[in-house]
């Protein structure tokens, strides 16, 4: 959303078209107006983006500077950081082509500082990145895998291998059992971490 500037978009129901600014948004982490309030009533056919001349590169994700670190990179550019990034998803993801995924299935919770020292003063080892105004990002596939769940077969559904926090479909499995093992996610984590999370897919 950084470089976001306007996007195209058609009403289903109607047929008529529409230009959203970046205020008319309205983005939030992976949320935006077409999430909630717009949600399933508009199609975004074209969207245009504000590039800056100068390279601002964001290697603050702790996997980018594992991998950064690995190849003995310590001033990175913008060809080492786009390298990384694509390195990682490939480790990481499935490919959609090869193994029915969404990609990330629920969002990362955003909690506040005090709920954060009392999840780490627990589990130390919590994966978690702050993001400013006394909130604290959690990583959720770290919350999965830590309920055992990461590589896990249910049926026909299950948890990535390499990344707990995506789920997939082995083959044949119905909307209705990833929908089900998901909930099961959800409430397991809940109940060990007294965190609720959020799908980040949308549920048709």
């Amino acid at each position: 959303k950084d470089i976001f500037h306007s996007c195209r978009a058609y009403e289903i129901t109607s047929g008529a078209g529409r230009t959203f600014n970046f205020d008319d948004c309205h983005f939030g982490y992976r949320d935006s107006i077409f999430k909630n309030e717009l949600k399933n009533r508009y199609i975004i056919t074209s969207v245009s983006f504000r590039l800056s001349k100068t390279a601002r590169l964001n290697t603050q994700y702790g996997a980018i500077q594992d991998e950064l670190s690995k190849r003995n990179i310590n001033h990175p550019g913008i060809a080492d950081v786009s390298s990384v990034v694509a390195h990682i998803r490939v480790s990481k993801l499935p490919d959609p082509s090869t193994i029915g995924n969404a990609g990330s299935f629920f969002k990362n919770p955003v909690i506040d500082q005090q709920q954060f020292q009392q999840l780490s003063a627990q589990f130390p080892d919590v994966v978690n990145f702050p993001v400013g105004s006394g909130k604290v990002k959690i990583a959720a596939g770290w919350l999965i895998e830590q309920c055992g769940f990461k590589g896990k077969v249910v049926g026909n559904t299950g948890t990535w291998k390499n990344q707990a926090l995506v789920l997939v479909n082995h083959g044949g499995a119905t909307g209705h059992e990833v929908y089900s093992f998901s909930e099961h996610i959800i409430e397991d984590v809940d109940a060990k971490f007294n965190i609720r999370l959020e799908r980040e897919v949308n549920i048709l």
